[in-house]
């Protein structure tokens, strides 16, 4: 048996691993009723994620980064759906969405944070911010907790880490050099917006005890997606190679989402990182709730100046 079958045979306490696809872990599933935004949803983990749901009967609130490109993955899905610019780089962008969807009025089941972006090989600055912490932390903390009011009593945050977050800056996130200026490496910098991710809903978690509301993060597992575009040509090229070994397909890649999002047996489950559509463990700063609650506060405050 080969290495990759091993790997992909792998099945967890939920029932569910490795190679499981959005639409195994959703079979059966009723989701009509339901209001589910996506962010990234134009293509790869994001598009199938709201194909799938979609597919269960959710109506989709598709975010993109400009109207066009929601409007054009909206005509792909199957049942309602509903197009919204909502460009995570630019604070003006964000908070039209959110009072978009505030002035609908339509209470938001499940909220799926799924966009972002990787490992730029030259540091980007815009507002100010290091462009992978703006756009994959901050981005979205301004969007969720603009629409904290929007959710329903047992919404469910759901919000794209990954294992990459065991490979932040050593002390976890780098308040005194947030935006790498003294020395910029692309993968520390994404590792720490990841570990802001799951920070972001550990930390939301507390703040939704006491309720039937829910905030978790997931590992999607390693996908070649558009998510990859920034590597350099020589990791690029390998990409084939490695996938054939140990990537999950896009399908695979958007069933621990769809899982945390949709799964009836995860009611009242919390503050938990998942991978493979089971609970895995994260790194210490991910534990750290002082961490936490000091990542939300200067997000708060970078939040106010933008």
């Amino acid at each position: 048996m080969s290495v990759a079958s091993l790997i992909k045979g792998r099945r967890g306490a939920s029932g569910f691993g490795y190679a499981s696809t959005a639409e195994e872990v959703t079979a059966g599933l009723d989701l009509r009723g339901k209001n589910v935004l996506i962010t990234g949803a134009t293509s790869g983990l994001g598009l199938e994620s709201a194909r799938v749901l979609a597919q269960r009967g959710a109506k989709i609130f598709v975010a993109a980064r400009t109207h066009q490109k929601a409007e054009d993955t909206c005509r792909l899905l199957p049942g309602s759906a509903v197009p919204l610019e909502c460009e995570l780089s630019e604070p003006a962008s964000v908070r039209s969405c959110v009072a978009e969807l505030r002035a609908s009025g339509a209470p938001l089941d499940v909220v799926i944070a799924n966009a972002g972006i990787m490992a730029l090989p030259e540091r980007s600055v815009r507002h100010g911010h290091e462009l992978q912490f703006l756009t994959n932390h901050i981005g979205h903390f301004l969007l969720v907790t603009g629409l904290l009011d929007q959710l329903s009593a047992s919404g469910r945050v759901v919000i794209l880490s990954s294992s990459a977050h065991h490979g932040a800056p050593p002390a976890g996130i780098q308040f005194d050099d947030l935006s790498f200026q003294h020395r910029y490496r692309p993968w520390t910098a994404y590792s720490q917006s990841k570990l802001a991710n799951l920070l972001f809903a550990r930390a939301l978690a507390r703040r939704f005890a006491g309720t039937s509301r829910t905030a978790n993060a997931v590992h999607p597992g390693v996908i070649a997606t558009n998510l990859s575009r920034h590597m350099n040509v020589f990791a690029r090229v390998a990409l084939p190679v490695v996938s054939a070994i140990a990537f999950k397909s896009v399908p695979e890649g958007a069933s621990t989402q769809c899982y945390v999002a949709a799964r009836p047996e995860l009611a009242g489950i919390s503050g938990e990182y998942f991978q493979d559509c089971n609970v895995a463990k994260t790194s210490r700063h991910a534990r750290n709730d002082e961490l936490s609650e000091r990542l939300w506060k200067v997000s708060e405050e970078i939040v106010s100046r933008l």
